[in-house]
């Protein structure tokens, strides 16, 4: 399971982990359960842990009272950690509820049950990926992926083929035929953080082609639109930053 999540994590783009196993306090008046419960089930995840080679910090006493947890940490861009997934184990609720499952030779066991927050809030996982990436997400969790520029308006059904062709393939394209000047276009799109800008003119129509414009100003001009459209297609499939 922190496998799946680490994995998870690393395709929105973090890449800095850390774990924080949180046990038992040593006043019995704060947990339930047998000392055995609490050793063998600290131990798993202890182990569990280790096997990810991630840095393993040990908490006493942070444990709810019901069972031992370990919490995901990231470090995003500017070094800030932050606490995002959580496993934690619980006895408690098939015990109160009085669960139970048929072992393969018949008996009646009680589970014990894994309680797996992968993001936190929502929201604030959002916040904490807008602040890593400056808000220049990866191609494939951009609101708007693909924008095409032309550089007048005469190239805009032309552009708006290959637009109309990205879409098809599921990919979240635009076409930008209003009447601001190309360069405002891409200043504008730029700023907005969009990954690929596609522009086009009377050269690039004649060659079947188009010229890729990146967030960080590089071009890539005169490429075909075929390659141009598995480009795109590849880099959001591979979830790569551009």
């Amino acid at each position: 399971m922190l496998e799946f999540i680490v994995s998870m994590l690393r395709d929105f783009g973090l890449t800095d982990f850390e774990l924080e196993l949180s046990m038992r306090d040593d006043e019995k008046d704060k947990w339930i359960g047998s000392e055995e419960y609490w050793e063998h089930a600290t131990g798993a995840l202890r182990n569990v842990a280790l096997a990810t080679g991630l840095k393993l910090t040990e908490v006493p006493g942070e444990a709810a009272f019901y069972g031992p947890k370990i919490d995901l940490k990231t470090r995003d861009a500017i070094g800030r950690t932050w606490q995002l997934s959580t496993v934690q184990v619980d006895p408690n609720l098939p015990e109160r509820f009085e669960l139970e499952y048929t072992a393969p030779d018949g008996s009646k066991q009680r589970p014990i049950m894994i309680h797996r927050a992968l993001f936190g809030s929502i929201e604030r996982f959002f916040a904490i990926l807008l602040e890593h990436h400056a808000g220049a997400f990866p191609a494939w969790l951009a609101p708007v992926q693909v924008v095409g520029i032309p550089v007048a308006g005469d190239f805009a059904p032309y552009l708006g083929e290959i637009v109309d062709r990205l879409r098809r393939h599921g990919v979240r394209a635009e076409l930008d035929d209003s009447d601001d000047r190309m360069q405002k276009k891409i200043r504008n799109h730029t700023k907005a953080k969009v990954p690929f800008q596609l522009i086009a003119g009377g050269e690039d129509q004649a060659a079947g082609a188009v010229s890729f414009r990146f967030r960080d100003g590089r071009q890539d001009n005169g490429v075909p639109v075929d390659e141009a459209v598995t480009r795109i297609l590849e880099a959001i499939e591979s979830r790569a930053q551009v």
